[in-house]
């Protein structure tokens, strides 16, 4: 075997490790906010489908929540609770 293929240079492998290294710090950092922003997707389609199943049932009774932007944000960031959250507060301080 020839003597080259035996010697290793370490600050070549130094350099090819930190080199992946930043490459896996800089791909997790731009996934983040993709994943964040996905997770707010999924919220804010759960959370409308919820207001708008509970407006069309609640409208057999003459319960609603009204669709407006706030309770839009609401529903849309918290989800499930935030509908939970909205029908009480209507209820509290609206009988």
């Amino acid at each position: 075997m020839e003597a080259w293929l035996l010697r290793i240079d370490w600050a070549l492998v130094i350099a090819y490790g930190l080199g992946i290294f930043l490459v896996y710090l800089i791909a997790r950092a731009l996934v983040l906010p993709l994943k964040l922003t996905l997770e707010l997707l999924a919220n804010a389609l759960i959370g409308a489908v919820l207001l708008l199943l509970f407006n069309v049932v609640g409208g057999y009774w003459g319960y609603h929540v009204p669709l407006n932007p706030v309770t839009a944000v609401l529903a849309g960031m918290l989800g499930i609770p935030g509908v939970a959250l909205l029908v009480v507060l209507k209820y509290w301080l609206f009988g």
